[in-house]
């Protein structure tokens, strides 16, 4: 459930977007308006970029310490075989993250 805060930002950004198709599909999109939208998908993808190599550094020291592939642990981990110690929750989260990010970087940079 949505906190009104979000709920409300969510309806502006939704707002935005379809002001923007609807600049877009009429016609009336500047060349300064592709240029900033083509740079926040620049930053964006950079961003992500640093969050996948980032996490995935942090999911190889648990690989390394567990000797396993993180996809192989995530799999074990959620059918309840590995129990739920600490370092396992971490490890299930750093790969929720890293799984996040490299779904961000693919929709930023057109691959979805």
């Amino acid at each position: 459930m949505q906190t009104p805060l979000v709920k409300r930002r969510t309806t502006k950004r939704k707002e935005r977007l379809a002001q923007l198709i609807h600049i877009y599909e009429s016609g009336q999109v500047s060349e300064l308006m592709d240029q900033t939208i083509d740079k926040l998908f620049s930053l964006e993808a950079a961003e992500a970029q640093r969050d996948v190599e980032e996490l995935g550094a942090d999911l190889l020291r648990f690989e390394e310490r567990f000797g396993m592939a993180s996809e192989v642990f995530y799999q074990r981990f959620e059918a309840g075989e590995l129990g739920d110690g600490a370092d396992f929750i971490e490890w299930a989260s750093f790969y929720d993250m890293y799984r996040n990010a490299k779904n961000r970087l693919a929709a930023v940079s057109g691959d979805v």
